[in-house]
């Protein structure tokens, strides 16, 4: 008489507890009975990825059964066993080899898929049963210079970049770069969207004029003495363009260097020049960047969530740039700066020393503080940025420019400082707010530290959490947010929302999904607004049916709409086209919805 697969389980199950025992009774004898059959099958045989049941199986049939050329005896075949197994088995289609593809049905455990994969295997007209197994493209990027970023993926002191890649590529997300500006590169270019030139002295500028909308970095080099009485003569450092080559160079272009968020864009900020950069323009950047208002600047069209600063200087942090910090972060945007090179506590260097943002300390090869970086309580966490004063390969390889003084011809080069390390951790955040769109600052920074590593070496005076992790970071946001870890559908593309106007949809297109959507049905949302009581807001299913998300409030006088919605969506059919709908019902705001999206 056959057991059924349900009490087979069972079995197995006593005889684990039975072992479980007498693991410890060295004296006595215990008689068990021969292990069930699907014991044997091994995990190898039932999973599509690690940790993952197979959802399919894939069926190669003997050339004489009549199942490997018919489809209704293989579908007849797949029933019979499902039946044997306990579980509902569906023939899909016959594959190019003449194998059979058969459908599992959803929610299987491994050792339901073993007692499906034993019953296959018992039967002498089958040659072989193997799970439809999911596959990734590749981590490791052909960019021809790959190989020489230790920072992105060595093992002893790299951040860990390329296990991020698999969940999160920094799509849909905007790093605002305040630095020198940009100079143009084919390796970087393609990910550059429009910046602003805030330096409003135009010798510190050295472009011939003050504030306007090009942030083309023309170079900033010094004659001796140009800055102050004994500095020798520098030539141009194209700073600007390093830090956004880290962060977002483009990648598996079959060229140059890799970029941590490749899929995110970089808006460039000009704020520094000749001889340095005020504070005064590095605050209306920052305004500006997060989607606040400076006068005489026209509306950011790529408001970033992300900024990046490798810049400061003496001195604690001010009144006048902690609020435009606080600002920003209020607007939902993360701050990360460099805690500076002047191997000194990082408390007596602003932005280093300001609330609200990522401290960033920089970290050689080996893993240690590099010997010129600041350290402190104040720095939160440490990132690779490298030493080329005894090996100029242990530097960090990014985008550059070969003029001494303005543009020449692109280049590649090492740099080091805190300058290197903090891009590394804005390009982490990139990933976290791709993977993960509701997250605040607060949580991507307390993500950072709890999934950081212990220093591989070591450093003196203090350097934050440790050694940021990107893809253990990444791996851990990812299902956060009210995610129920299923399958995420996202719109990126960008759609703007008329003042006081009709309202708009973005939809997403939502397949290979099957029956009906969940009862928690997690909607995020990423929506730029002055004055978000006045938007309404929607979700309208495939079949036309509105879930009301958001009401209009007019006691909301709050920025932004970034957060995630659970909704009751099991009476709708999942596959199909969704919609957000967005309605500003008041007027003087405008606003942009930047992206949402579904798990289901």
């Amino acid at each position: 008489m056959r057991t059924s697969a349900p009490l087979r389980r069972k079995l197995i199950s006593v005889a684990a507890v039975s072992a479980a025992l007498f693991t410890a009774a060295t004296t006595v004898a215990v008689a068990q009975e021969p292990a069930p059959r699907e014991a044997a099958v091994p995990t190898a045989q039932t999973e599509a990825a690690a940790g993952t049941p197979a959802e399919r199986l894939i069926v190669g049939y003997k050339s004489g059964a009549a199942e490997a050329k018919s489809n209704k005896a293989a579908e007849a075949d797949a029933a019979a066993k499902g039946k044997e197994a306990g579980e509902d088995l569906d023939f899909q289609r016959r594959l190019g080899s003449g194998a059979a593809l058969v459908d599992l049905g959803a929610n299987l455990s491994r050792t339901d898929v073993a007692d499906v994969v034993a019953e296959y295997q018992a039967d002498p007209q089958v040659a072989y049963v193997v799970p439809d197994r999911l596959n990734k493209p590749l981590a490791t990027p052909n960019d021809t210079e790959y190989s020489k970023q230790w920072d992105l993926f060595e093992t002893t002191a790299g951040m860990n970049v390329p296990g991020a890649w698999d969940v999160a590529t920094g799509s849909g997300v905007t790093v605002a770069v305040i630095d020198t500006g940009y100079v143009s590169h084919s390796d970087l270019g393609a990910n550059i969207v429009a910046g602003y030139d805030f330096i409003s002295d135009a010798t510190v500028g050295n472009d011939g004029n003050g504030r306007d909308s090009n942030p083309a970095d023309p170079g900033d080099w010094t004659a001796a003495g140009e800055c102050q009485a004994g500095d020798p003569a520098s030539t141009s450092s194209w700073h600007g363009t390093h830090v956004a080559g880290t962060i977002a160079a483009v990648t598996n272009n079959g060229k140059g260097v890799a970029g941590i968020a490749h899929g995110a864009k970089v808006s460039p900020l000009r704020v520094l020049g000749k001889c340095g950069g005020y504070d005064s323009d590095i605050i209306d950047a920052i305004t500006w960047a997060s989607g606040g208002t400076v006068s005489g600047v026209p509306a950011n069209a790529n408001v970033a969530k992300v900024i990046n600063m490798s810049l400061g200087g003496g001195g604690t942090c001010s009144t006048a740039t902690q609020s435009a910090i606080n600002a920003a972060v209020n607007r939902g945007t993360t701050v990360v700066v460099a805690a500076g090179n002047s191997n000194a506590n990082a408390a007596n260097y602003s932005p280093a020393s300001c609330n609200n943002v990522i401290s960033v300390a920089a970290t050689d090869r080996q893993g240690n503080r590099s010997y010129y970086s600041n350290y402190g309580t104040v720095v939160d966490i440490a990132a690779p940025g490298g030493e080329t004063n005894s090996v100029t390969s242990n530097g960090i390889l990014s985008t550059l420019n070969s003029g001494a003084q303005g543009p020449s011809s692109e280049s590649y080069d090492y740099y080091q400082g805190t300058s290197m390390a903090a891009p590394h951790v804005a390009g982490l955040a990139a990933l976290m707010k791709s993977a993960n769109a509701a997250l605040t600052p607060a949580q991507i920074e307390s993500a950072i530290k709890t999934n950081s590593r212990a220093l591989p070496g070591t450093c003196s005076g203090g350097c934050g959490a440790g050694l940021a992790d990107a893809a253990k970071t990444v791996q851990a946001v990812s299902g956060s947010g009210g995610s129920t870890g299923g399958t995420t559908f996202t719109s990126t593309t960008a759609v703007s929302i008329p003042d006081n106007g009709s309202a708009i949809e973005s939809p997403i297109t939502v397949s290979g999904r099957s029956g009906n959507a969940p009862s928690a049905l997690q909607v995020g949302v990423d929506i730029t607004h002055t004055y978000r009581g006045d938007l309404v807001i929607d979700l309208v299913a495939p079949d036309g049916t509105s879930y009301r998300l958001k009401a209009a409030s007019s006691s909301d006088s709050a920025d932004n709409v970034n957060t995630t919605y659970t909704v009751n969506a099991s009476a709708e059919t999942a596959n199909g086209t969704w919609k957000l709908r967005v309605q500003d019902t008041a007027a003087q705001d405008t606003g942009r919805v930047n992206s949402w999206k579904l798990t289901f």
